[in-house]
């Protein structure tokens, strides 16, 4: 029970800081401004995403963008709750991958609901901001960090499956 509590404390502070970072941004530049933090490779930038993640299907048909970015969102995150209560009896990096998951869906869902688009603001780019990785934000940072626990999780699983193969092989006659 403490890892639950524990984790839904970082979810609510993770949430809290997305909020407020992008609260900041959006009082304190224009929309398309950017400000150069360090020159050549990183600046704090006012972008609006419409989209998905680096903006996929931002140009979609209003009815299919609020399916897929407000409905189906909403359901991922119940899921997602599901999965990190049923996780907390098994290894904590699993858990804490929902979490951070769940802490970043719902960041860019208040977004989504209260403005219509999620606010990013991290832009990284080589030389010249023209040659960038798509804006991102504290709650996309979240649900990146976590898919690289689940993939540790699923390297985990897939080691632990061979020793089992190879032990019951070394068993058989």
């Amino acid at each position: 029970m403490a890892r639950f509590w524990g984790l839904s404390l970082m979810i609510s502070f993770l949430i809290i800081a997305d909020q407020l970072s992008k609260g900041a941004i959006q009082t304190n530049l224009f929309y398309g401004q950017s400000i150069p933090v360090i020159e050549g490779f990183f600046s704090i930038a006012y972008v609006k995403n419409t989209g998905a993640a680096f903006g996929f299907l931002a140009d979609g048909a209003l009815i299919l963008r609020q399916i897929l970015f407000l409905f189906l969102p909403v359901v991922f995150c119940f899921w997602i709750f599901y999965a990190m209560i049923k996780s907390l009896k098994g290894p904590y990096y699993l858990s804490l991958a929902y979490a951070l998951i769940l802490a970043g869906a719902i960041g860019n869902l208040i977004d989504r609901f209260s403005l219509g688009y999620v606010v990013d603001f991290l832009l990284f780019y080589w030389k010249d901001e023209r040659n960038h990785f798509p804006a991102f934000n504290v709650a996309d940072s979240c649900i990146s960090v976590a898919a690289f626990l689940l993939m540790i999780d699923f390297y985990q699983q897939y080691k632990n499956q061979k020793a089992k193969e190879n032990l019951n092989a070394a068993d058989s006659p």
